[in-house]
């Protein structure tokens, strides 16, 4: 480990001749042997999370400051150990529909002026991450609470072949008999995840969340340019505080709704004819201490957003420690309440408090209309040209987010119900149980029909990809003249140029799967009330035509929420197995997991805390250490994390660092969809404060994309000068004495093979050199 560290604890004597080029690697993962291209390679400084690496024969280079032949000496920060690892990782996959709310938060159009509206646009998302949890704790309480425990248990004919389930079955007659003290049994299972959940965030809180960022030095009165986004605030990798107190608070809201189902049960039964008095007085009083714990709930989730402009440490201690405690008392109250013996009590149809779903339902549909009205105005006030949907991306990814979650619980209701039912049709009454509630039979059952509506924009997509790639086969030969035309190898980039202009219209497809979506959930809420039967009891006694329909929609959409639950499952398990497959799914979960958790504390953690800090320490002190020009070179996902950086470091740090972007997703993704933080303003800002930055990117590039800079700066066109490209891929159409194989069409990879890097790099350089002797000790201009 000494020669780990001899770089990092070596005074090295200040000189302007080195240069080093920090690389940083994308969406997938590598290694740092790839990256530097030799075998022989070392850590100097991180663990094995993420951390520095250099080839062996650079160890040394600040003791040498002079270039090596080759150009800068290079470094590889690798972080890919960040957001994977081995198989149980894709546990996280389960809480997919929370890192896809949390996305909602950081979608607000950027309208900066209009504080008080985008303060409302956060309340409205924590909300909607907050019926997120109560429905994924109901799910779990429907399972265990209702179709087994009060079920399943309380039929002879359910009961009697499960040797688990027989010391709880009403046919024993024992001390577990009881429908309340099965209930208060059961509880332990969503109780129990509920501690899981606030565990799994509260060890990532401490890894991520309280990792102090490096320390803000004074920018020397540099103006603050506007447009910068929060993104360059100390504050803003640095999430203690909010985190902490959203984590108590959706702890307390998974235990309260556990302890409401119990309680509902328990007085509704106390409250029918006979039933004591004692526990009915005993029931309203949990209902009405249920009730205050779950407005402070509220209160606590809208009260306050995040802190960015200085690294808050502080914990809110009577919400964070109070509020789950609370919450855990009242659970253990409602469950000493249900036990309480009642020798009348009997367990028939479904349990009492199958509504909550509807509620859920129906206040996920409000809230997003709110959310829509909401960034609609924020839009109107600032708008972006670029933004997609008009505004609307944050509750359109809201609206997916609670049909995800809708899709889970759903998935897991009807699976267990069939698994328990044996042959019957769940809800249709031919088992020996009810079923789940009809609201969620209904919901699955919206599912084929929408599957069938999307199929017509993926059938235009098609179609349009098919129309360009034929527009492309007349003029692909003309990029390289000189070549013999080859229809197979002119296909081929037509085809890739094609597929990757398929990336800009996900946000049309996006909005009309939400709109369907919310549609559809909508009438399925309706008909759940309406009738108050499952979609094909309901339809019996309409037309053969619409009966058939109906039966149909249900069998298949118990069967899709089933399936679709299942393969996110193995989906991601196998995403964290094979490398290729985590490409495929890597890129919406890395740019979900960039972002801190702003919205829902149960979100996977942000990689970002941890990354970010890093490289900015690294360009900091190395820097301050050696007195040379750095260049941060940054592919894909690696290019966001570079510039976030970037925006980290003082005036005088930035006059010594260069930024090289390929294949990056910063205007195409983060830009369009994320405006407030990477929007036009945002970029230009970045450009004036860093003055030294290349863009490389290809038409066959799914991910990445042009900057689109406006003309910034004395008559100079800064779009020109950031960005270089289309760069031609493949390098070449045919054999040549360069390329005498086929060269590849490398689409999103391999950006330093072009010989445009290794140009634009060099120039980089040349310009650290020419600005670094302009500036005085302090980091000011002295011209």
């Amino acid at each position: 480990m000494a020669a780990q560290e001899q770089p990092e604890t070596r005074a090295a004597r200040p000189t302007q001749g080195l240069a080093l080029e920090l690389l940083v690697h994308g969406v997938g993962g590598a290694t740092a042997q790839s990256m530097l291209g030799d075998p022989r390679t070392e850590r100097v400084t991180g663990d094995d999370i993420a951390g520095i690496h250099r080839r062996t024969d650079d160890l040394d280079a600040e003791d040498d400051p002079r270039e090596p032949r080759d150009g800068p000496v290079r470094e590889a920060y690798v972080w890919s150990n960040l957001t994977s690892g081995n198989g149980s990782r894709a546990l996280w996959l389960v809480l997919l529909p929370f890192m896809v709310v949390n996305l909602a938060h950081w979608m607000r159009p950027a309208a900066d002026a209009r504080t008080r509206t985008a303060r409302a646009y956060g309340v409205l998302v924590r909300l909607v991450a907050l019926s997120l949890t109560v429905l994924l704790t109901a799910a779990i309480c429907e399972v265990t609470l209702d179709l087994t425990a009060w079920q399943c248990a309380g039929n002879r004919a359910c009961s009697s072949g499960k040797a688990w389930l027989g010391f709880m079955s009403s046919a024993r007659d024992g001390w577990w008999s009881q429908p309340g003290r099965r209930l208060a049994l059961a509880a332990t299972v969503p109780a129990a995840l509920t501690g899981l959940l606030w565990f799994l965030s509260h060890r990532t809180w401490s890894a991520y969340e309280t990792q102090p960022p490096a320390p803000s030095a004074p920018d020397d009165g540099e103006p603050r340019t506007g447009g910068r986004p929060p993104l360059c605030l100390p504050g803003f990798w640095y999430g203690r505080r909010i985190v902490a107190r959203l984590r108590a608070a959706h702890t307390a809201a998974a235990l309260l709704t556990v302890a409401a189902v119990l309680t509902q049960a328990a007085t509704r039964h106390d409250r029918a004819p006979g039933g004591g008095t004692a526990l009915d007085a005993t029931g309203w009083a949990l209902v009405a201490a249920l009730s205050a714990a779950g407005a402070f709930t509220l209160f606590t989730v809208c009260r306050r957003g995040r802190h960015e402009t200085t690294p808050d440490g502080r914990t809110d201690r009577a919400a964070v420690r109070a509020l789950p405690v609370a919450a855990l008392a009242l659970l253990a109250l409602a469950a000493v309440h249900a036990a309480w013996s009642r020798p009348r009590w009997v367990s028939t149809g479904m349990l009492p408090g199958d509504r909550l779903f509807g509620a859920v339902g129906l206040a996920q549909i409000l809230l997003v209309v709110l959310l829509a009205v909401v960034a609609r105005r924020l839009h109107r006030a600032e708008p972006v040209e670029r933004a997609p949907l008009a505004g609307l991306a944050g509750p359109v990814v809201a609206t997916l987010a609670c049909a995800l979650g809708g899709l889970m619980t759903a998935g897991v209701a009807q699976r267990a119900a069939d698994w328990l039912d044996g042959r019957a049709t769940p809800g249709m009454g031919d088992g020996p149980i009810a079923g789940p509630p009809v609201v969620l039979s209904w919901q699955a059952s919206a599912i084929p029909p929408l599957l069938a509506a999307l199929l017509l924009p993926a059938l235009h997509l098609a179609v349009r990809a098919l129309r360009t790639r034929r527009e492309l086969l007349r003029t692909v030969p003309g990029d390289y003249p000189g070549e013999e035309p080859d229809r197979a190898r002119t296909g081929a980039i037509a085809g890739a140029v094609a597929r990757a202009g398929l990336t800009d219209s996900a946000p049309w497809v996006a909005g009309t799967a939400a709109g369907l979506t919310l549609l559809l959930g909508g009438g399925a809420l309706a008909g759940a009330w309406a009738t108050g039967d499952v979609p094909g009891r309901a339809a019996d006694g309409t037309s053969a035509a619409v009966e058939s329909c109906a039966q149909t929609a249900q069998a298949l959409g118990s069967w899709c929420v089933g399936l679709g639950f299942v393969l996110l499952l193995t989906w991601g398990r196998r995403a964290y197995r094979d490398p290729a497959a985590r490409r495929t799914v890597g890129i919406l979960w890395d740019v979900g997991t960039f972002w801190p958790r702003a919205a829902h504390p149960f979100a996977p953690p942000c990689y970002a805390e941890r990354a970010v800090p890093d490289l900015t320490w690294r360009m900091r002190t190395w820097t301050e250490r050696t007195g040379g020009r750095l260049v941060i070179s940054g592919h894909s996902q690696g290019s966001v994390l570079a510039a976030a950086a970037v925006w980290q470091l003082d005036r005088g740090t930035r006059a010594r660092v260069a930024l090289l972007t390929h294949g990056s997703p910063l205007e195409r993704l983060y830009g369009r969809w994320f405006p407030a933080y990477f929007g036009p303003a945002q970029l230009t800002a970045l450009h004036h404060d860093l003055r030294c930055w290349r863009n490389l990117w290809r038409r066959t590039d799914p991910i990445g994309g042009p900057v689109r800079l406006p003309p910034a700066g004395s008559g100079a066109d800064s779009a020109r000068r950031v960005d270089r490209g289309p760069l031609k891929d493949p390098l070449a159409y045919g054999r040549t004495p360069e390329h005498p194989l086929p060269a590849p069409v490398l689409c999103h990879s391999r950006y330093q093979a072009d010989p445009a890097f290794a140009e634009e790099r060099s120039a980089l350089l040349a310009e650290l050199a020419a600005w670094i002797p302009a500036q005085d000790s302090s980091g000011r201009s002295s011209g």
